[in-house]
């Protein structure tokens, strides 16, 4: 289960992520949800109030060229991807 927490400084990260509106662009498609019991394998996002609940520290840059990962938030859980093959498979969650 992806639980993220998000870090101020790109120092602290385990990964960059840039968030692009095209699903086309991505390299992953995301479905945040509130419930961090509902946060399922790499695509299913629960994002944490404390780096010790978390599964990864990500920090989010502003450029698709700074990022590790590129992700599309999606509004279904079913819809939830990898759109691309990419390093970090299985390693968010």
């Amino acid at each position: 289960m992806a639980r993220i927490f998000i870090v101020e400084r790109e120092s602290e990260a385990k990964i960059k992520v840039y968030v692009t509106k095209r699903e086309s662009e991505a390299d992953l498609l995301i479905y945040d949800t509130n419930s961090v019991s509902s946060a399922r394998g790499d695509a299913i996002w629960a994002v944490v109030n404390g780096a010790s609940q978390a599964t990864i520290k990500v920090y989010f840059v502003d450029r698709d060229y700074k990022a590790d990962l590129k992700i599309c938030k999606v509004n279904s859980a079913s819809k939830a991807k990898w759109n691309k093959i990419h390093k970090l498979v299985n390693k968010l969650g």
